[in-house]
């Protein structure tokens, strides 16, 4: 016999419970969302809820939404559990704000139009080269354990000649192979910097969506761009000496796509080094380039080890391989290796005699040639249907590398509610709220992984959202 709907939902929910999925103090799914998920009203939702609340196993708190309370074996006994949730609140690191948390669940629907996506379109991953270069690799494996504590010594070998031809001479041993330029800034948060210290940044920045800094107590201190990056008459040195660090993301920013230039590189070099303000440059977009190469990056006039300097393959090549880079002078490379050692015992070895291959082939470059070239149909493709269906409501800079457009919405129309209505539609973007940009009108269109189809249907539905507010 068939069970009725509600049913469905009762045993789905109580096997959550049953096997501790959905522990006591867990809240459970919105009425919504349950709705959406067995393609029922609400009406049958909440008979479920209810018979689940006679059981004594949920609880509607106002507030908080419906919470387990009791799961079979304290129902059956006398014994609580061990409430894992009162933990939650407790670990030192922070967690996301809630919108971030949205974006990084929906980013992983593909029913969506993934406008906010920061990497690039599966339509430009390099598969046939991947797997030639993952069998050639694995052809020539032996036995592996565990890597160096600062990683593949040929792996770091082919990152030094890649950064040379970047303006960055830098032997391997300054090197240091992570999982992405993310770990990179965990490592620094808890193996360089006092608690209470200040990091300088850009406003808006894309640190300012990550809590990495905050959870180990350090202080974020926005500072205002012009069009070629920050304003360094803006920043100030805190009485306390040693307590201060600068973040910056000078080629291509994230999330406005600013290129700083190479006369406000030297300035900033020069102050820094004169005020003795260490720097964190994240170069993750570098090779993104679409009309002109940048300038030279600020580690390449750094001649005190004054910067640390961070690069990935995340953005270029493939998230999926998790391989990323930090370098600075010997004693903080061995400090942040013997950290790394103690979090993870070292990245993975495959990907890293992956990512050599990819380095030392050649492969590489005529790869970023080709990324190139379809990024800058895909810039065209989205300044083309903004300038046709956004330019009446909204202003932007033409980006010319990275795959971010940094959009202003005119005041008549919150960013908040253009998020939430685009949602719903099936759009993703990134609202600017979280990157600290206070205004509230500003929006990230990332034109880097949608298709070209997906790209001019995603800004006339977002046309249409603010015209028919």
């Amino acid at each position: 016999m068939k069970k009725p709907k509600y049913q469905l939902i009762v045993d789905f929910i109580k096997d959550k419970i049953s096997k501790g999925e959905w522990a006591i103090g867990s809240r459970i799914p919105s009425q919504r969302h349950l709705a959406k998920m067995f393609d029922v009203n609400r009406s049958t939702v909440i008979t479920a809820l209810e018979e689940l609340m006679a059981d004594g196993l949920i609880e509607g708190i106002t507030g908080k939404g419906t919470i387990v309370t009791n799961n079979t074996w304290t129902l059956m006994g006398n014994r609580s559990s061990t409430n894992w949730n009162e933990n939650i609140t407790l670990g030192i690191h922070k967690p996301s704000v809630s919108t971030v948390q949205e974006i990084n669940e929906a980013e992983s629907n593909n029913n969506l139009i993934q406008l906010s996506k920061g990497e690039l379109s599966p339509e430009m991953f390099p598969l046939e080269e991947m797997r030639f270069i993952v069998q050639k690799v694995s052809n020539q494996l032996t036995s592996f354990g565990y890597e160096e504590p600062k990683g593949n010594i040929k792996l770091r070998r082919a990152i030094s000649d890649y950064l040379k031809i970047r303006g960055i001479d830098v032997s391997p041993s300054s090197i240091l192979v992570v999982s992405g330029a993310l770990q990179a800034l965990h490592l620094i948060s808890i193996g360089l910097l006092q608690r209470g210290s200040t990091i300088f940044l850009e406003i808006p920045s894309y640190l300012y969506s990550l809590t990495v800094f905050q959870s180990v107590g350090m202080e974020l201190k926005g500072l205002p761009m012009d069009r070629e990056g920050i304003k360094i008459d803006s920043i100030y040195q805190p009485k306390e000496k040693g307590k201060s660090i600068l973040y910056s993301i000078p080629t291509f920013h994230n999330p406005t796509g600013t290129l700083m230039q190479k006369k406000r590189r030297k300035e900033l070099i020069e102050y820094c080094e004169r005020e003795q303000l260490p720097i964190i440059e994240d170069d993750v977009y570098r090779d993104l380039w679409m009309d002109t190469m940048p300038p030279e990056p600020l580690k390449a006039m750094d001649h005190y080890g004054n910067v640390l300097y961070l690069g990935s393959l995340s953005k270029t090549l493939s998230p999926g391989l998790r391989i990323g880079w930090v370098v600075g002078s010997e004693s903080v490379i061995n400090r942040l290796a013997d950290l790394k050692m103690q979090s993870d015992y070292g990245s993975s070895t495959l990907s890293q005699l992956v990512a050599t291959e990819w380095l030392s082939s050649g492969v590489y470059d005529q790869h970023l040639e080709n990324v190139r070239e379809q990024l800058k149909v895909r810039r065209s493709t989205a300044l083309e249907s903004l300038n046709k269906h956004l330019s009446s409501y909204a202003t932007w800079d033409f980006p010319t590398g990275g795959f971010f457009i940094w959009i202003k919405i005119k005041p008549t129309f919150k960013v908040k509610r253009l998020f939430d209505k685009a949602l719903s539609k099936g759009i993703l973007l990134n609202p600017g709220s979280i990157y600290a940009e206070q205004s509230g009108q500003f929006i990230r269109l990332s034109f880097g992984f949608a298709s070209l189809d997906e790209i001019k249907i995603g800004i006339f539905q977002l046309s249409q959202i603010i015209k028919n507010q």
